[in-house]
């Protein structure tokens, strides 16, 4: 008889082990605070018993749950900011089925992109010509969440919204 398979036991990665993408994630938590402040922040988790001998660095939930491909070297800290927030929103988006972060203008799901050398959440905009895509903010600026004011919504009895 076999013992049951178990997949290994992610650790934290220390801090100062990598100091770009300790920083890189300290932005992208300032945003999750901002608008996820149910979540308790993520962090740099690390999979010891991988194939690969080298150390593969996810961005993972405080739990240690992790979702897409581990983060690798870069050359700058745009660079590794960017990754950081596109390994950030892929764990998040998969591991709480929930799209993040949301454009609170528009309801639609940002990227990280660089803009003009700055890392940023990037929206593509409405569906509405003249309503183009933009950049909603810098990674690490994002403002506290608040609700959308929906102009269609259907309203209760006495005219208040749902």
């Amino acid at each position: 008889m076999c013992a049951p398979f178990r997949p290994p036991e992610p650790s934290q990665v220390p801090v100062g082990r990598h100091p770009l993408w300790d920083e890189a994630l300290a932005a992208v938590n300032r945003d999750l605070a901002a608008t996820l402040p149910e979540q308790r922040p993520l962090r740099l988790t690390v999979y010891p018993e991988t194939a690969d001998p080298d150390e593969q660095v996810y961005v993972a939930l405080s739990d240690g749950e992790a979702h897409g491909n581990p983060l690798m070297p870069y050359e700058s800290a745009a660079e590794a900011l960017t990754a950081v927030a596109d390994a950030a929103q892929e764990t998040v988006s998969e591991r709480l089925w929930r799209v993040w972060p949301v454009c609170t203008l528009h309801d639609l799901g940002m990227h990280p992109r660089e803009v003009d050398g700055r890392p940023s959440w990037w929206c593509a905009g409405g569906s509405r010509e003249g309503d183009p895509a933009h950049v909603r903010a810098a990674i690490g600026e994002l403002p506290t969440a608040h609700r959308l004011h929906r102009p269609n919504r259907k309203r209760r009895k006495g005219g208040t919204p749902r």
